[in-house]
Formats: structure tokens, sequence, C-alpha cells
């Protein structure tokens, strides 16, 4: 009688501990093939035509490594080549890496043009690799036609992604992980085709509900179970529509602050990846 219970006992443990290794949050393999980024990893968008040297001294005091730079589709016609060459060389000195960035929506039907844009991009030599912002959500045919739309845009990933060795990073909205695109989930599909993710996490506090850990948690554990990094992004443009989805009215001091608790928030998270700042201007205009 004692020997069974004893075996049964074992089974049972057994039993729960497989069970707890099967459960998607839990990523033994992601842990295993991940490391922890440095403390206060930052990236930022950059959409505008401003200055090199002013960008890249910016970016250095505030310890960004990394910057998403707005490429225009004629980058090698309309004269904005030297000044992007000429923030290649100043962020390199810095240790900083350049991305290009670019999105339009018409992207999802018009892969070509896509593809025409990453190609003339990544002619420059000037980037680590491809930012892509591409917001599938605002066409028309998401409500209309929501699985074909899904699907578009998962064949653009793929189309970028093997027109180019380079990394390919896309941005995404938190809420991707509550569509399904045939029987698969819509956000596991995405990070599937990428390199990383940047989510735009826009909320003004760090922790607790509605915050930027709330809504960005569901990445950072499909991230871990994929391997793949997971960058949390913060808002500073003005909206009218979303007082808390941006850190304008709070202004620099609450912001480095709130993203100061992100990074603790996140010492255990694998798959974390640091915080991309939205965008380069207003951030740099915050109010102390």
């Amino acid at each position: 009688m004692r020997g069974r219970w004893r075996s049964g006992l074992i089974a049972a443990i057994l039993m729960i501990v497989a069970a707890a290794l099967a459960l998607p949050e839990v990523s033994t393999a992601g842990k295993a093939r991940m490391t922890a980024m440095p403390a206060a990893t930052r990236a930022m968008w950059l959409w505008g035509d401003n200055p090199a040297g002013e960008v890249v001294t910016w970016a250095a005091q505030q310890g960004v490594s990394e910057i998403f730079v707005h490429v225009s589709p004629s980058v090698l016609t309309n004269g904005d080549l030297a000044r992007l060459q000429d923030m290649r060389a100043r962020a390199g000195a810095k240790m900083i890496k350049l991305y290009a960035l670019g999105g339009d929506t018409s992207w999802v039907s018009n892969p070509k043009a896509a593809l025409a844009w990453q190609k003339t991009a990544l002619k420059t030599g000037l980037f680590a690799g491809v930012h892509l912002d591409v917001e599938p959500y605002l066409l028309t045919a998401w409500s209309s036609d929501q699985q074909a739309t899904l699907k578009s845009f998962l064949a653009l990933l793929d189309k970028m992604r093997a027109a180019s060795s380079l990394p390919l990073e896309a941005d995404v909205p938190f809420w991707y992980g509550e569509y399904r695109v045939g029987n698969k989930n819509f956000a596991d599909e995405v990070l599937r085709r990428v390199s990383a993710v940047t989510v735009m996490s826009y909320r003004d506090a760090a922790t607790g509900p509605n915050s930027m850990m709330a809504v960005g948690q569901d990445w950072l554990n499909r991230g871990a179970v994929q391997a793949k990094r997971v960058r949390l992004g913060a808002e500073t443009e003005t909206l009218t529509d979303c007082g808390h989805c941006t850190f304008h009215e709070e202004g620099a001091s609450v912001l480095a602050a709130e993203l100061a608790k992100v990074d603790a928030a996140t010492r255990t998270q694998p798959a974390f990846g640091g915080i991309a700042i939205h965008r380069y201007g207003t951030w740099r205009n915050l109010r102390g």
C-alpha cells in the first residue's frame, strides 16, 4: 500500500512538472537561449530630417543605443543621403546602431512598393537592419475582410525577410494576440517572421492596471517562447484623445522615473529588449 502511494505520488509530481513546462508563458528554452539586455537599454524613432549632429549628440546623452531613422523612398535622389551618411559616421563613433525606418499602410496590398523601398534604403549601406512601421488595422479591409488582411500582412513580412539577410523588425500594437489567422495566433505568426518587435505599449505609468507592463506583458511572454526580443514603447507626443497614453503632460522627469520602473520590473523577463521612445522631436522638447 505504501509502495503504491509513493508510486502514485511520484507520477502525480511528474505530471505537474510536465504540465508546468508546457505552459506557453513559461519558456525554459527561451530563457536558455537569451541573455539579459544591459540596464536602461534605449531606442528612439526619428521621423524628421533633423541635423545629424544634433540627433546623435542628444541620443548619446540619453543613453540611446538604437535609432530608427526614417528613410524616404527617394533617398538616393532627394539630397538627404549626405545627412544620413553624416549621421551614420557620428552614430558609429558613439556605438549607436541605425535602423532604416519606413512604413505605409498601402504596403499590405502593395508589397512591391515595400520591397523597392527596402532595397533603396539598404543600398546606402548605412543601416544595421530594417524597422517596419505598417499598421494594417488602419485599412478599411481590416473590417471588411480581416482574414485576408491578416494574411497579406504576414505575406509582406515574408517577402521583406526573404529579400535581405539583415534583421527585420516591426512595430506592433499590444493587442495583436487577440486575433487569429486561420487556427493560429496572429501575434505568434508575426513574431515568427521578424527578428524583434517594438510594442506600442503607450501608457503613462510603468506598472499596475492599464500600464506599460500590463499591456506589454502578452508580447513579452510570446517573445520568451520564441526567443525573440520585445521592446516596449513609450509615447511623448500630444494625444488629445488619450491623455493616459503619453508622457507629454507629465514631462521628462516623470518619463525617466517610470521607464526606470519598467527596467526594474523586467529584470526577470528574458525577452525584454529595452524601451523605445516615440519620438525624437517631442521627447527632446518635453518639459522638465
